[in-house]
C-alpha cells in the first residue's frame, strides 16, 4: 500500500476521530431550584407565557417565578394534588385533588380558589385545557371518566366516558383529544364537543403508558410506556410509526417542535432519554442524560425550551402492612427540588 504523506495522514486521522467522536449532550443540567417542604409529587406543568412554573407537592401547589427561580407562593388544601393547568384568557387555573375526588379552580394572579371545590369522576389525575373548545378535561385514573368543564366558569358542561385507566392527554387544537389508557396500553381519541370516542389504537409491544407528548405538525402521538418502551402513532391513521427505548421508571413525555426532539423522564433510572425525530417517519436515540432518582415527571417551556423535572431524597422503605402491601420508599423533608435542563 502506498504510504501517504505525514501531514495528509495527520488530517485523515483527526477527521476520522472527528466522525466517531460522541455527538455533546443536547441538554445538560443548568440550575437546581430548592423548594423544601414535605410530601409526594406528581405532575409540574409551565403555564403558556413561560413565567411560572406549577408544582405539585403533597396537599399544596408551589409556585416557582421563572425569571427568579424562587417560590413566589402556595396553592393550599389540594389534598392528593397531581395535575395542574392554566387556562389562557380566562384567569383561572385548575387542580386535580386525587385524594377527594374535586378540582379547585383558582385565581392565577391572586392563587387565591375561586368557589368550592368542583366533584370529579373518581381519582381525578391528569387534565388538560383546550384552546379549541375552551374546555377543561379532568381524567380519571381509575373508571375511565373525563370530567369536562367550562374553561371561564368552571361550570361542569359534560363527561366522556373513555374506559380504562386515564393518565397523560394530549389535544391537536383542532377538536381532537388524546390519552393513554395505562390498564389497556392504548391511545383513546374523542371529541372536545361531542364527547365521543373516535378511535382507539393498540400501542403493542408498549404496556402501561403513562407521558404522552403531541408533535401536531407531523400528527405523531408519543406515548412512554412502563416496559421501558417509546411508542410513536400516527394520529390520524392509528399506525404505529416507530417503537424506541428508553429508561425505567418513565411517567414524563414532551416534545419540543424547535428541536424534533422527544424527551421522556425516567424515574427509577434517574435519566432522561433523548430521541430526535429524524423526520416523522424516522427516529433515533441521540442521548441519555443523568438526572436523579425520582425525577419520573416533566414539564417544558414553550418560550426557553428547558426541560423541569422534580425529586427528593429518600429514606427508609417503611414494613409492609396489610393496607399497604407495597410501601414506597419515605421522603426527607426538605429535600424536595426542581432540577432544570436546556442545551
Amino acid at each position: 500500500m502506498r504510504k501517504l504523506p505525514f501531514a495528509a495522514a495527520l488530517l485523515l486521522s483527526g477527521a476520522a476521530s472527528a466522525q466517531t467522536a460522541p455527538a455533546a449532550a443536547p441538554y445538560h443540567l443548568l440550575h437546581t431550584i430548592t423548594i423544601g417542604g414535605e410530601g409526594g409529587w406528581d405532575y409540574l406543568s409551565v403555564d403558556p407565557s413561560g413565567e411560572r412554573l406549577y408544582l405539585s407537592h403533597g396537599t399544596q401547589v408551589d409556585v416557582v417565578d421563572l425569571q427568579t427561580r424562587q417560590v413566589i407562593g402556595t396553592i393550599p388544601n389540594t389534598p392528593g394534588v397531581h395535575g395542574i393547568e392554566a387556562a389562557p384568557g380566562t384567569g383561572r387555573g385548575y387542580i386535580t385533588c386525587g385524594r377527594d375526588n374535586t378540582c379547585v379552580a383558582f385565581d392565577l394572579k391572586t392563587l387565591k380558589p375561586i368557589g368550592e371545590p368542583i366533584p370529579t369522576g373518581p381519582k381525578p389525575d391528569a387534565l388538560l385545557y383546550d384552546a379549541f373548545s375552551k374546555r377543561v378535561f379532568l381524567f380519571s385514573n381509575k373508571g375511565g371518566k373525563s370530567t369536562v368543564l367550562n374553561a371561564t366558569t368552571g361550570a361542569v358542561e359534560g363527561a366522556a366516558e373513555l374506559g380504562g385507566d386515564i393518565e397523560a392527554p394530549a389535544t391537536d387544537g383542532k377538536g381532537h383529544i388524546f390519552a393513554n389508557v395505562e390498564d389497556k396500553s392504548e391511545v383513546v381519541e374523542f371529541d372536545a364537543k361531542s364527547l365521543a370516542v373516535t378511535h382507539r389504537y393498540p400501542l403493542a409491544p408498549g404496556e402501561e403508558p403513562t407521558g404522552l407528548a403531541f408533535d401536531p405538525r407531523a400528527g405523531r402521538l408519543f406515548s412512554a410506556c412502563h416496559n421501558e418502551k417509546l411508542v410513536v402513532t400516527d394520529s390520524k391513521t392509528g399506525k404505529q410509526v416507530a417503537v424506541l427505548p428508553i429508561g425505567q421508571g418513565v411517567d414524563g413525555a414532551a416534545f419540543d417542535p424547535s428541536t424534533g426532539n422527544v424527551i421522556t423522564s425516567n424515574g427509577a433510572a434517574g435519566t432522561l432519554t433523548v430521541i430526535h425525530q429524524d423526520s416523522p417517519t424516522k427516529y433515533t436515540v441521540v442521548a441519555t442524560i443523568p438526572t436523579q432518582r425520582g425525577a419520573r415527571t416533566l414539564a417544558i417551556s414553550p418560550t426557553t425550551h428547558h426541560l423541569f423535572t422534580c425529586t427528593a431524597d429518600y429514606g427508609p422503605t417503611p414494613a409492609a402492612t396489610t393496607e399497604n402491601p407495597r410501601p414506597r420508599p419515605s421522603i426527607m423533608p426538605g429535600t424536595f427540588r426542581v432540577l432544570e435542563f436546556g442545551q
